[in-house]
């Protein structure tokens, strides 16, 4: 699976390799080096000797061969701190172009996590990719010059924070005070080796062992990739559901402040308008249900494509499952979360309908045929109300960053 397709570049390098079990079993991890403004060549080393460091014990654990690839190295423009998902259209691009069956992004620059915490490194396992930082493992106590790349508890924390990254990859969990590798990472600076993995672990990670290489497809125009994206779907719902429960969608517009303003602020010159309740209250309940369904699926689709968020953005002939369960999960992220703003803007209109309202206004109005009005009436024109705030959140706030979604949907919060 090592071999390239249309890319670039040099040919990646075979740097660690390790067969373990069934010979013609192979698991391929491309690493990607991204650096700073700075020489590259300390960060490659750094990269080539913790895969040769770690690749025993992946084989041990999962009873089949692995074998790492060192690609060409990404230069990156500053050394400012970084979220994982900044890596991911790089990562993903490799994987296709690999093809590989994981990506590793070692890098020199800080990682933050979706809680702004600087971490040693992140994975997701639904992209099936890892981001190790170098800057935590180097970082020396107050008043102690920083460890270099050849310092001992430098090469054996890197090469343990590889294995714990990938055994996420692979969905294992982490296993609190048992010695293992998979107990939550933290910097030893006497450790002399990578620590084992634990047995029920070992024996999970050989249970799916067979699952681990993707399926590939060349799918031919839209219709092609958008079968090939529910065919991949449709053969790992578990995953997909796994990723959208631990995304918390639905509360994925209080972290979109520009998304969320866009939304409330029409409605809240809508909501007192005539016309508004005069529609409001005239509809019925199923025109009022299937336009709340379709601004919620038309913002979540107008938000996917018109800011690029599939992966990876440059097209392939070959496509990986692991990249078409990443955008079915990103778009259905979008869909739960355009739900979970349109839930916000419902509930702010029924608050002011209930309490900043007077109780008689609406009754005064001579555009209103019954003067009656009730609590569903009030329900439902919230509803219509807050099925154009959608929409409009969607066209005229979009997202701050299109780095945050699969930010928060994709990578773990902590290492």
């Amino acid at each position: 699976m090592a071999s390239g397709d249309g890319g670039s570049g040099e040919e990646p390098a075979l740097v660690a390799a390790e067969c373990e079990g069934a010979a013609d079993l192979w698991v391929d991890v491309g690493v990607l080096v991204a650096h700073e403004p700075a020489d590259p060549d300390r960060l490659r080393s750094f990269a080539s000797r913790a895969a040769a460091d770690a690749v025993d014990e992946l084989a041990s654990a999962t009873d089949v061969g692995w074998r790492f690839f060192l690609e060409s190295p990404r230069r990156l423009p500053d050394s400012e701190r970084r979220r994982p998902s900044e890596f991911l259209d790089s990562a993903t691009h490799e994987m296709v172009e690999g093809p590989y069956d994981m990506v590793l992004v070692v890098t020199d620059v800080a990682l933050v996590s979706s809680r702004q915490r600087f971490v040693p490194g992140l994975a997701s396992p639904l992209a099936r990719v890892a981001v190790l930082s170098t800057r935590n493992l180097r970082r020396a106590p107050r008043g102690e010059p920083t460890r270099s790349f050849g310092d001992g508890a430098v090469r054996w924390n890197g090469a343990t924070l590889l294995v714990h990254l990938l055994g996420h990859v692979l969905g294992a969990r982490h296993r609190d005070a048992d010695g293992g590798v998979m107990e939550p990472f933290e910097f030893v600076p006497d450790r002399q080796s990578v620590p084992p993995m634990d047995a029920d672990v070992a024996a999970y990670l050989r249970r799916i062992a067979g699952e681990i290489p993707a399926e590939e497809g060349r799918p031919r125009g839209p219709v092609g990739r958008l079968a090939f994206h529910v065919r991949s779907a449709a053969r790992n719902p578990g995953r997909v559901l796994r990723a959208l429960v631990n995304s918390r969608a639905p509360l994925l517009p209080l972290s979109l402040p520009k998304l969320s303003t866009a939304a409330l602020t029409p409605t809240l010159v809508i909501v007192f308008s005539a016309e508004s309740w005069d529609v409001g209250f005239n509809i019925d309940n199923a025109t009022v249900a299937l336009f709340a369904v379709a601004s919620v699926l038309v913002a979540a689709g107008y938000l996917f494509f018109a800011q690029n968020l599939s992966f990876p953005r440059k097209r392939h002939r070959l496509v990986t499952e692991h990249t078409a369960l990443v955008n079915v999960t990103v778009l259905l992220v979008l869909v739960l979360a355009m739900g979970g703003l349109f839930t916000l803007v419902w509930g702010v209109m029924l608050v002011i309908e209930l309490v900043v309202f007077p109780p008689n206004l609406m009754s005064n109005w001579p555009s209103l045929e019954d003067p009656a009005v009730g609590f569903l009436d009030l329900v439902r024109t919230g509803a219509f109300i807050s099925t154009i705030g959608v929409l409009s959140g969607a066209l005229a706030g979009g997202l701050e960053s299109r780095t945050i979604v699969s930010h928060l949907t994709l990578f773990l919060d902590r290492p």
